[in-house]
């Protein structure tokens, strides 16, 4: 799977992101959402694939294009069958305002590798790989922290913990810091959140709290290749979430889930592209006759992560490569 369709999915996050950076600045999320969106789906529909869309914008009544079931790809014998998870721009806001972090993302696996989860909210913990099996989300924050530390070789002083900036978290914001760890809050982006705290270097140790659930899926695939956990419990705020849950199949609403529960495929394959300078990518760079990008690419079943720095150029008789 990694042959046929690690490449096709760098461009599907390439030209998303190089459509969404158009807008960056300009206040307007919707549009920005929609650019990314509109390219995402319009190069998927050109891959020789046969895919079903698991986790998307929403249902199809609520999202004309990339909603839940929607199938993508040229179809036909012989192609691979995928289920795919989309957020075609993570940070709307982000990007509506220039800010920080905002990327586009897309992961792929084998059909039943990845869990569908509606778009409700999760309750998360999410640890590097020195970290794994350490950590226990119903434990209290500061035995989860003690944990972390010990693991790392380090004073809880010296652990930073990414949490969004919500009024939700109160709570959770004044245990970290009776505990005595330092905190980093973030307005949006929690999945390139979940993705630093599982790469050395990033100066992110763990991410707490309550985010989206098809974020946590999308990180989910992201730390199967990266060797991060993530543990979840799924929140349900409405009777409508809870009837359409049991319709998805689940029934344990109160069922922890691992990362490997979240992503359990065999073959997982996740690309991001940077849309604004964030902390893993840097953004989309314009310049006379063409772009900039940096991606990623990850496979576990080669165990390969691929940097990509691509100059994208308009077909124009005088152009000038800047590198």
């Amino acid at each position: 799977m990694e042959n046929d369709l690690g490449r096709e999915f760098v461009r599907v996050v390439e030209d998303a992101a190089i459509a969404s950076a158009q807008t960056m600045g300009l206040g307007d999320h919707g549009a920005s959402d929609r650019a990314a969106t509109e390219a995402m789906r319009a190069v998927m529909q050109s891959i020789a694939m046969d895919g079903t869309i698991v986790i998307g914008e929403g249902e199809r009544d609520e999202a004309p294009m990339l909603y839940i079931g929607e199938k993508l790809g040229t179809g036909g014998g012989g192609v691979p069958e995928v289920d795919i998870a989309v957020d075609p721009l993570e940070g709307t806001n982000l990007c509506a305002t220039g800010a920080n972090n905002a990327m586009t993302v897309v992961a792929a696996s084998e059909r039943g590798g990845l869990l569908h989860a509606p778009d409700c909210y999760m309750e998360k913990i999410i640890v590097g790989p020195s970290s794994r099996g350490a950590v226990d989300i119903d434990a209290p924050v500061k035995d989860n922290l003690s944990a972390i530390a010990k693991r790392l070789e380090r004073d809880i002083r010296d652990l930073v913990v990414i949490v969004l900036d919500r009024p939700r978290h109160e709570g959770l914001i004044r245990q970290i810091r009776d505990a005595g760890a330092r905190i980093r809050l973030i307005s949006d982006g929690d999945l390139s959140a979940g993705i630093s705290a599982a790469v050395l270097g990033t100066g992110v140790h763990a991410v707490m709290g309550i985010g989206g659930a098809p974020e946590g899926v999308l990180t989910a695939a992201a730390l199967r290749c990266l060797n991060g956990e993530i543990q979840a419990r799924l929140i349900i705020a409405r009777p409508e979430q809870e009837r359409r849950l049991r319709k998805m199949g689940i029934d344990d609403l109160k069922k922890l889930y691992t990362t490997e529960d979240l992503a359990p495929g065999k073959r997982m394959i996740f690309a991001a592209c940077g849309v604004t300078d964030g902390t893993l990518l840097k953004g989309v760079r314009f310049f006379g006759g063409g772009c900039r990008t940096h991606s990623l690419i990850m496979s576990l079943e080669s165990r390969k992560i691929r940097f990509i720095d691509a100059v994208h150029l308009e077909d124009l008789p005088d152009i000038k490569v800047r590198f």
